[in-house]
């Protein structure tokens, strides 16, 4: 194993030790219904916490899916027709008139 693969499952470890202890923990003080509504309300928070720290550490920033474009035209994404090769952001070729694109960078 290589430093990345070894680094990778330890912190994967400690996430799960402390999903786990909070578990335990909330099982053994609280009731039933009580503990499950604590470790939900715990559980939630620890995740998107996570999520955000792995999108920073990527070079996501602080942008969500929706907020960066998504599906619906990402900001780094160029469409170049295939008649012309004009580069253009619309359904049809402002050139040419042809819908037939493909996407570059």
């Amino acid at each position: 194993m290589n430093d990345s693969t070894k680094r990778f499952l330890t912190s994967q470890l400690v996430w799960i030790g402390i999903y786990f202890g909070i578990a335990v923990a909330a099982s053994f003080l609280l009731q039933f219904p009580y503990s499950f509504l604590v470790l939900f309300a715990a559980i939630i928070p620890l995740s998107l916490y996570r999520r955000r720290r792995y999108l920073k550490k990527m070079g996501g920033g602080e942008d969500s899916f929706f907020r960066s474009g998504g599906m619906f035209g990402p900001k780094g994404i160029d469409y170049y027709c295939i008649n012309c090769g004009t580069k253009h952001h619309q359904i049809a070729c402002p050139n040419c008139g042809s819908k037939m694109k493909k996407a570059g960078f």
